[in-house]
């Protein structure tokens, strides 16, 4: 008989969750790029389920060119009318002007040789911070460093970065190792 894995309980028995759980979540990612589309998502989420946005992430890389900002922040007017009519992706206008809107803040700062993961980590130091929740009901909505990232995103010029969507993006990108301790990937995601 196999040795059942214990996990968090956050993510359900849908295969796709559980593999994210599993592979993605919570496991330290430095690169720049890629941490702009995981914010990308987050703030696409806002409202909505996680695993809503999940079933649409490859949407979402094919629709913005690979969640690329250098790209995305050359969209003209034509390109937001083609993404309000992409029915793979959440079509609202707020957070697609958003998602062009925080790429050319991220131009931005790149030219004036702001490094995005630098910024985004030194929130927790430049490295993870190994929470130790037992259960669920204790790992909070948002927290000081979360609150302090979506202050200084907004001062940027960002949107859809509010303090419950960084806290977010912070568990997801391993800024914060909040799986509980009894759940398998807590030491996993520390190697």
């Amino acid at each position: 008989m196999a040795k059942s894995v214990k996990r968090c309980e956050w993510h359900g028995t849908d295969p796709l969750y559980v593999t994210y759980h599993d592979k993605v979540w919570g496991v330290p990612e430095y690169d720049s790029k890629a941490l702009f589309a995981k914010l990308t998502l987050d703030g696409a989420q806002a409202g909505l389920s996680w695993i809503t946005i999940l079933r649409k992430e490859q949407n979402y890389f094919d629709a913005f060119d690979g969640l690329d900002p250098f790209i995305i922040a050359k969209y003209d007017d034509d390109k937001f009318d083609e993404l309000i009519q992409n029915a793979g992706i959440i079509r609202n206008k707020l957070k697609i002007k958003s998602t062009i809107t925080n790429a050319q803040h991220f131009v931005r700062m790149h030219e004036e040789g702001i490094d995005f993961s630098t910024f985004l980590w030194s929130f927790v130091g430049g490295k993870p911070r190994i929470n130790k929740y037992k259960s669920l009901k204790d790992i909070p909505a948002y927290t000081e460093q979360s609150d302090a990232m979506s202050k200084a995103l907004k001062k940027e010029g960002f949107k859809f970065v509010g303090s419950t969507i960084c806290y977010a993006f912070m568990q997801a990108v391993g800024m914060v190792n909040d799986h509980v301790t009894s759940c398998f990937r807590w030491k996993e995601v520390q190697q």
